[in-house]
């Protein structure tokens, strides 16, 4: 089997480091197999595909074409415009995309991002099938919605990161898409609960911790929606004699303009609520095991329904408490009370008030810790991702 791989982004974040898991997953069950990956952008991810055995071809966009999407919102009428004027540029990288799928010949083109799942429709070699691997709602897309819905037809299958997108697709697409639910997974190699920790302080600018100080930290990328006002509002309501450190670990990945949240705006929020010496940004963290480590509360903020929540399946196989806003993906692999602490997307008096129990309560995020490393063994080692996904390929390479 001949896999060609597509990620729209180079750099690592929750979709990246969700196709990397699978690639090593599917090197270790089929060794045989001939895996390539196309990545559009620079950064860490082709060096990590290397190391897996995959062979790796870079291709970049048009900067222009790599600046824009419909992640920030903004009008249908603004969209179209900038894609129209993109449109000379990113005709010639389409043909050598092709050029280059073709010389690749692969059996199945995988495609990771809009961006690519568009691009895959317009060019995948006669004979392939095509695979989108879908991380995202669709539905909330101004333009990729719609180029998805006309492009179905050429896709032989999806795979959704969980019931939740999946559903979602299925409303854009309609019922001639064949969608498989496949949950991300955690390399249970690297997310431990023993290992390596990262020093957040002086990432953060910041003295140490005194002792006795809980730590509790967002970790997320620097997306709109991850929540990070919300976590800092959440902070400003905690008692001032409250023994916390607080931190936002996370930093800017992706190029298209009006998807993230800009750093300098969150330190000047937390300056506004005389923060400074109680929550520190650390920029982007290159292994979020050792982020994950060095703290005892892992949050996760995003204020709308999350596709999956990676973050949240690694922070249990970290052992470590956790707080999730418990809607879409995320509230299917989360149990209130059990293994986590659930709060509703956005409400701030509810975070604040997650993060004040665990901070109080050492046994609560012992047992919460606990519980979550259970669940990740159990329902996240990434070694299943190949017992899964494999028999896709395989269905379809034969015409199924």
């Amino acid at each position: 089997m001949r896999v060609a791989f597509l990620s729209a982004s180079g750099r690592i974040g929750g979709a990246e480091r969700a196709l990397l898991d699978l690639m090593a997953s599917l090197r270790a069950a089929e060794p045989r197999w001939q895996l390539h990956l196309v990545v559009l952008a620079a950064g860490p991810l082709a060096d990590r595909a290397r190391e897996l055995g995959v062979t790796v071809h870079p291709l970049p966009l048009p900067a222009a074409l790599e600046r824009t999407g419909d992640a920030g919102g903004g009008s249908r009428v603004a969209l179209l415009a900038k894609l129209l004027a993109t449109a000379p540029a990113g005709a010639g990288w389409l043909r050598r995309l092709r050029t280059l799928l073709r010389q690749i010949e692969p059996a199945v083109v995988h495609t990771n991002g809009f961006k690519v799942h568009a691009a895959g429709a317009l060019v995948v070699p006669p004979g392939a099938r095509l695979v989108w691997h879908v991380h995202d709602f669709t539905g909330a897309r101004l333009l990729m919605a719609g180029v998805l819905r006309h492009w179905a037809p050429r896709a032989s299958a999806a795979i959704a990161v969980s019931h939740t997108v999946a559903r979602d697709l299925r409303r854009v697409c309609g019922p001639g898409l064949p969608i498989h639910v496949v949950y991300n997974a955690v390399d249970l190699a690297r997310f431990t609960p023993e290992g390596p920790r990262a020093e957040l302080a002086p990432l953060a600018g910041m003295p140490p911790e005194p002792d006795g100080v809980v730590r509790v930290g967002l970790v997320a990328t620097m997306g709109l929606w991850k929540g990070h006002r919300v976590f800092i509002e959440a902070i400003s309501r905690l008692p001032a004699h409250l023994p916390l450190r607080a931190y936002v670990v996370g930093g800017s990945i992706y190029a298209t303009t009006g998807s993230e949240v800009d750093a300098d705006e969150l330190r000047r929020l937390i300056a506004w609520h005389g923060l400074e010496g109680r929550v520190g940004i650390t920029g982007f963290v290159d292994q979020p095991a050792h982020a994950m480590r060095a703290l005892d509360v892992v949050v996760h903020a995003s204020t709308r329904p999350e596709p999956f929540g990676l973050v949240i399946a690694e922070a249990m196989a970290c052992g470590r408490a956790v707080v999730a806003t418990a809607a879409g993906g995320a509230a299917e692999i989360v149990r209130d009370g059990v293994d986590a602490l659930a709060v509703p997307p956005g409400d701030v008096d509810a975070l604040a008030a997650a993060i004040l129990r665990l901070v109080e309560n050492p046994e609560l995020r012992a047992r919460l810790g606990a519980a979550g490393q259970a669940v990740a063994a159990e329902r996240f080692d990434r070694a299943r991702l190949a017992a899964e996904v494999a028999p896709i390929y395989r269905a379809l390479a034969k015409g199924g």
